[in-house]
């Protein structure tokens, strides 16, 4: 039985002249529309993600159909048991996607090979490929495929450095790359091209089209893919799932991400239940005692309770 609400997933690398102004109307669009998520807009194009019901989100993209811009944009879409998000955000921004490059690459001109579900999975699995997460630490914890690389970066921007940094062990490669949806391999299997990389392959349509392949059945990914609304992650093998997220105190198995307690810090981390209650919600000390942190604002927690939590979480440290 389908289910009435949908998530919509798509981009498009394309001119917009006052990028400013097309901001404020396309808001007020998708307001009227009843759509909620979140929708960049810059003078390279469109990247967004939004939820509504079958009829807002089909209203959505037959406007977006008549509009010769993004006639041809591709929508990946996943049913709904309700809104993915709790607001409509439409923003404008310098880039797409922030890699902030001294020179820019224009995915139009230059980016690597796409390659379909199918042929992504066969070259996996040849000799002298390298697989390249092009997404953030979190991300990649939460699932990824198989052998992939995971660089040592915090954000998407800090992605040319580490390339550069691992130059050597690079070289001569047949590299692929892939992320979520595909907006960022487009610039950033661009500019390896634009590095003198010379055999680079992007996964067309990112890890969601993957998953949805009726015949590779997102195999040879493990975990979860993580997705930037309130489900944070969906499934994408569908033969089958193997957990690779590990929880931030015990290491054992988990996919289930929170926020740090600490409003200043609020760090995705990942952890069970009996973690989160007995930690705080906190990834650090300096979090757990912070004046702010909601978790003792959410349970009323007094000061002796949160002393005598932290007494044990010292008795647990000793015993290690």
């Amino acid at each position: 039985m389908s289910k009435e609400y949908r998530v919509l997933l798509y981009y498009k690398y394309v001119d917009i002249e006052n990028p400013e102004e097309f901001t404020e109307e396309h808001l007020a669009f998708c307001k009227q529309l009843g759509l909620r998520g979140r929708i960049l807009i810059a003078s390279e194009g469109i990247n967004g993600t939004c939820s509504g019901t079958k009829e807002q989100t089909d209203a959505y993209m037959e406007k977006m159909k008549a509009d010769p811009r993004f006639a041809d944009m591709v929508y990946k879409i996943d049913e709904a048991d309700g809104h993915t998000f709790k607001k409509m955000h439409v923003r404008h921004r310098p880039e797409l996607v922030t890699l902030r490059l001294e020179d820019d690459i224009d995915p139009r001109e230059q980016t690597g090979k796409y390659l379909s579900p199918k042929e992504f999975y066969e070259q996996m699995q040849k000799e002298d490929t390298l697989i390249i997460d092009a997404r953030n630490d979190y991300e990649y914890d939460l699932g990824h495929f198989e052998g992939a690389i995971k660089p040592d970066i915090r954000s998407f921007k800090e992605l040319p450095d580490w390339i550069s940094e691992n130059r050597e062990k690079l070289k001569d490669k047949k590299i692929l790359t892939y992320c979520t949806g595909g907006v960022r391999c487009e610039k950033f299997s661009g500019w390896l091209k634009e590095e003198g990389f010379e055999d680079v392959s992007q996964l067309h349509g990112g890890i969601v089209t993957y998953g949805k392949d009726p015949e590779v059945r997102g195999r040879r990914w493990n975990g979860q893919c993580y997705v930037f609304d309130e489900r944070i992650s969906v499934p994408v093998n569908r033969d089958e799932h193997v957990i690779v997220g590990r929880d931030y105190f015990t290491g054992e198995p988990c996919e289930r991400y929170v926020n740090c307690a600490n409003p200043a810090c609020n760090e995705q981390v990942l952890m069970s239940e009996e973690t989160e209650h007995f930690y705080l919600r906190s990834c650090t000390d300096e979090c757990r005692v912070h004046p702010r942190n909601r978790y003792i604002q959410e349970h009323n927690l007094t000061d002796e309770e949160v002393s005598e939590k932290l007494r044990k979480i010292e008795e647990v440290r000793a015993e290690v």
